[in-house]
């Protein structure tokens, strides 16, 4: 799964440790992630949560997604801030799961936010058939017809 999330490796998202109902991730704040108060934009944090969490709830192999997920921040992050979330499988029935997510920077262990999402796992694998559909290249778009 990590080899094909894009999004992971483009903001630097390490998969630290995965087991069924569990996963930690760590990424780095960059400075390009600051809103503009000059501190970590949500959205990255909350990222990186939802990540955790998808990696947490598809650990036991059925394709799984969300349903809902809801973030507290509870602290401000900054840029060079090292932050780990760690995904932990609180409740498990049929088909849906909940989970819970904490946030924290690395150097102090504070806790910056708690995340809580729950899950819902598809039948058989929905995205298979489903080919990734290819971006036209700048040429093919711009291209006048002859008349």
């Amino acid at each position: 799964m990590h080899a094909k999330d894009l999004t992971c490796k483009a903001l630097g998202i390490a998969l630290e440790e995965v087991e069924p109902g569990r996963a930690v991730l760590t990424m780095q704040v960059a400075g390009d992630m600051v809103n503009c108060h000059g501190i970590g934009h949500g959205g990255y944090v909350f990222l990186l949560a939802d990540s955790a969490f998808a990696y947490a709830c598809n650990s036991y192999g059925p394709v799984t997604v969300a349903q809902t997920a809801q973030v507290t921040f509870l602290q401000p992050v900054r840029p060079g801030d090292l932050l780990a979330a760690e995904a932990v499988e609180r409740a498990r029935q049929g088909r849906t799961g909940l989970y819970d997510v904490t946030v924290t920077r690395r150097d102090d262990g504070a806790v910056v936010a708690e995340f809580r999402g729950h899950s819902v796992t598809l039948s058989g694998n929905p995205f298979a058939a489903q080919p990734v559909p290819e971006l036209e290249s700048e040429s093919e778009s711009e291209s006048v017809p002859e008349r």
